[in-house]
């Protein structure tokens, strides 16, 4: 065996070293920070980046005009607007807090009332990143670009649900558990959702549960799997389906908030419960839906 020559490995380094920094240069770059005095909200977003086809970098977006909510403006749901008023208010105050799941009926305020909560303490440096479901992969980076920062962060992810496989439940998962709560103490999930366990749930399941010598039931491991998720927020919130009198409460509300009389807003009681019925549903969304509607209508015969 003949010893190597210096000058050639010399020379076959220098070509390694060219090739790698033409890859970096096709690569995506990091997320950069944004301009944190731009907003109190901000969105996560993939931007197409680097010459290789398909690559995407992320980019945190400043939100330009948040949707003004007040706590106030949120009706016949006083339970649920304290238990995450509070945990926010010790979350801003640097005290020990929660992950926040918030489940139920479509259209009862789960995500109005975590934007009325960034509206209440973002004087006291609450600030908000929406992440979509899709990008929850690169959360480890997101809390890398912010876990030094003086503000307090809630990561939230609107609507959420997985199915089977994706790469974003795996992540969120060991985020929750670990990573967030252990090294991040500025960041929280705060999430909304459907499905209370965020996974389809199956009759199949059901197949794999055992019964003891005592007759106590165990679950299968594809159940434990898909409520373990849900299990690693430390705080749920539920919400209910409102009943005729809730509705009306809220649909009195908006008309009002939109400047309407307590005389046309009696009138109005009965349209309102006619418009729930065509929608097929007496949710918050619905009334709010119905006073615009209406109040618009008004204007134009002023």
């Amino acid at each position: 065996m003949t010893a190597s020559n210096p000058s050639s490995l010399e020379a076959l380094l220098a070509r390694a070293e060219g090739v790698l920094a033409r890859l970096e240069g096709l690569l995506p770059a990091a997320a950069a920070e944004p301009d944190w005095s731009a907003s109190i909200a901000f969105r996560y977003r993939k931007r197409p980046a680097g010459a290789l086809a398909g690559t995407r970098a992320g980019v945190l977006e400043p939100v330009r005009h948040v949707a003004p909510i007040a706590l106030d403006d949120l009706r016949e749901v006083d339970a649920q607007k304290e238990r995450l008023r509070a945990n926010t208010a010790q979350f801003v105050a640097g005290r020990s807090a929660n992950n926040v799941l918030l489940t139920g009926a479509r259209g009862t305020g789960k995500s109005s009332l975590i934007k009325a909560c960034l509206h209440e303490f973002a004087p006291r440096g609450l600030r908000l990143i929406e992440v979509d479901k899709t990008d929850l992969v690169d959360l480890p980076d997101i809390v890398a670009l912010i876990e030094n920062r003086a503000e307090r962060f809630i990561v939230y992810c609107d609507d959420l649900s997985f199915d089977e496989g994706e790469a974003g439940y795996k992540v969120l998962k060991s985020m929750l558990d670990g990573t967030i709560s252990a090294s991040s103490d500025n960041v929280l999930v705060y999430a909304t959702s459907n499905r209370r366990h965020l996974l389809p749930e199956q009759m199949k399941d059901n197949l794999a549960a055992k019964h003891d010598e005592d007759g106590e039931l165990h679950p299968g491991e594809a159940i434990e799997e898909k409520i373990s998720l849900s299990e690693r927020f430390g705080l749920w919130i539920s919400f209910y389906p409102f009943s005729q009198p809730e509705y009306l409460a809220i649909v009195g509300q908006w008309l009002r908030h939109f400047g309407l009389a307590d005389d046309a807003v009696d009138a109005l009681r009965g349209e309102a419960l006619v418009w729930a019925l065509e929608r097929g549903s007496r949710s918050g969304r619905v009334a709010y839906q119905f006073a615009r509607d209406r109040a618009g209508r008004l204007e134009g015969f002023e």
